[in-house]
């Protein structure tokens, strides 16, 4: 542990809406002053839904404004996620899985908690793996209307996401995180 010491002094709002722009100016251990721009929206959650006896996992596809201003793309696909609102990360999980893909999740299991973009954001999120069950589910319209979410939850097979890891074809970080943790874990659902 080092004994440099930072110090903010003095935090403005650039702008406020679902998120919050900050620029923080920061005297460094040497006495330095810098200014550093800060997103802040909170703490997060998300889970990759399995089954483990028909091997498939309930995924998200959604568009993206980041996503597609840097590279056209139309559509992500993603773990379900969303901002923790009620202090509870597990009701979380559970409450965006209802929204987002009318699923109701039989067991949670706390993968890891960390920031997703220590460099930028205050987030922090909380990685789930989980289980459901039923029979196989066809595509479902899902999200809050009123938020402007266009959300089709949709079941894909185990093999097939691995495969489409592999391809490079699965472009969200906490998605992939979560879909090789359960690969490391359980190796046999993918076979």
């Amino acid at each position: 542990m080092t004994n440099k010491k930072y110090e903010i002094l003095q935090v403005q709002t650039g702008h406020e809406g679902w998120a919050k722009f900050l620029v923080a100016k920061i005297r460094l251990p040497d006495g330095r002053i810098i200014n550093r721009e800060i997103e802040d929206h909170g703490t997060a959650a998300c889970v990759l839904p399995y089954n483990p006896i028909r091997k498939t996992a309930v995924l998200v596809r959604q568009f993206r404004a980041p996503v597609f201003f840097i590279s056209g793309q139309q559509e992500t696909l993603e773990a379900i996620a969303g901002i923790v609102d009620e202090n509870n990360a597990i009701e979380c999980a559970r409450r965006e899985a209802m929204e987002e893909a009318a699923l109701k999740l039989d067991l949670l299991e706390h993968i890891f908690t960390g920031w997703t973009m220590p460099g930028l954001s205050t987030e922090r999120m909380h990685f789930y793996l989980a289980i459901y069950s039923g029979e196989s589910r066809a595509d479902i319209r899902g999200g809050i209307p009123n938020e402007h979410e266009d959300i089709l939850a949709v079941e894909v097979g185990l093999g097939e996401l691995a495969m489409m890891a592999a391809r490079n074809q699965l472009t969200d970080v906490k998605t992939l995180l979560l879909l090789q943790t359960l690969r490391l874990r359980n190796p046999e659902l993918f076979v």
